[in-house]
């Protein structure tokens, strides 16, 4: 591998021009999987992340799927980042899900002879996973829900080494099914809240709250969807396809648009890229003005979010949170000497959500802290 390469494939966090912000994988990646973008916008996402392109990513899929069944981890082969590009790159899958799989795999195929060498062995692992990607919340999240989950108990420590090593293998398995199911859980407890008649509006593109509307519809629930745009990745349009293609009515709003229609909306219903110790979020921007909003007209605020998001974060305002920026492009030349907000998140927090639809219940905003105590204990 040449030295640039390599120097790519360990920073996954570019800095494409000297004086700006590096550009944060975990957008790249998610506008790569999710958005409806320009060409020029892929590439350079492409080059960015250092990731191949769509079709190279599905011929080597179809080639692994046909040469093997089996993940490179499940017979002791590949590291930990090729374990999680392998289940990453799966059309369903979250990259917190992938990291909860790929560290199941590093318990599977390891050989250390003690319970210390394999804890160790399984923290570097995790510290590998959450540096391929500082800025993605849930990433981490997921790493020290996993690392607590699986170790978290003393017992171990008395056991055979085979004998705790198997009972970390089944521990690490059943997370993992766990986070696997987590959105179908959710998408079955949000159904008490849509009602036939009413208008949701949705912000950007949700995996979770797609899910949670494609069982409204398969339950013959009748509703419409408003969908803002999602600028600059524009995942809204992705969103408004997948509704339109289920026959879900939906009309795309431009992000600007959002109180000029909130008087049609009955709920909103937003995703989160991670749930901090508030009961606050951090999403997509917007999301915060949405909530806003919202709230000053009197409509809920329901945020559907998996439990492997909640992370030991309590950010006092919008500036007291990891950077995470992405590429703006306005599709006309900007200005030299003017400056251009390229954040890609913001901090909405609790008194603007009136619940959270989790896989763990359903909670309000007080209530997680005690949940993220429960999880880290």
């Amino acid at each position: 591998m040449e030295p640039d390469a390599a120097a790519a494939a360990q920073n996954p966090n570019p800095n494409p021009k000297p004086g700006l912000p590096p550009i944060s994988a975990y957008y790249q990646t998610r506008a790569e999987h999710h958005a409806v973008v320009s060409s020029d916008w892929l590439a350079h996402a492409a080059a960015a992340a250092s990731l191949p392109s769509e079709s190279d990513a599905t011929d080597a899929a179809d080639a692994a799927a046909a040469a093997s069944l089996l993940s490179p981890g499940s017979n002791g082969g590949g590291g930990v980042i090729e374990e999680f590009n392998f289940w990453r790159r799966k059309p369903d899958a979250a990259e917190a899900v992938a990291a909860i799989m790929a560290l199941a795999a590093v318990i599977r195929s390891s050989r250390a002879t003690t319970m210390m060498e394999l804890e160790i062995e399984l923290k570097k692992a995790s510290d590998k996973l959450k540096s391929w990607d500082a800025t993605s919340i849930s990433l981490s999240a997921a790493c020290d829900l996993f690392m607590r989950f699986v170790t978290r108990t003393s017992h171990l420590e008395h056991e055979k080494f085979d004998a705790a090593k198997s009972r970390l293998i089944e521990r690490g398995e059943k997370f993992g099914e766990i986070s696997l199911k987590a959105r179908k859980t959710i998408a079955m407890l949000s159904q008490d809240f849509i009602s036939d008649g009413c208008t949701i509006l949705v912000h950007g593109y949700s995996r979770v709250v797609l899910e949670v509307l494609k069982l409204a519809a398969s339950n013959r629930k009748l509703f419409r969807v408003l969908c803002t745009e999602g600028r600059p990745d524009r995942t809204g349009l992705r969103m408004s396809n997948e509704l339109a293609a289920l026959g879900i009515p939906v009309k795309v709003l431009i992000d600007s648009a959002v109180a000029y229609s909130m008087d049609e909306v009955d709920m909103v219903f937003v995703g989160a890229d991670g749930v901090v110790e508030s009961g606050g979020i951090i999403n997509m921007m917007g999301t915060y003005q949405i909530a806003l909003v919202a709230n000053s007209m009197n409509r809920p605020v329901y945020v559907a979010a998996e439990s492997y998001k909640f992370a030991r974060l309590y950010p006092l305002d919008q500036k007291d949170m990891a950077p995470a920026h992405r590429p703006i492009d306005f599709g006309v030349p900007i200005p030299a000497g003017v400056e251009v907000e390229t954040s890609a998140r913001d901090y909405t927090p609790p008194q603007y959500l009136t619940l959270l639809l989790t896989d763990l219940g359903v909670l309000t905003p007080s209530v997680v802290s005690d949940e993220l105590i429960q999880l880290y204990l």
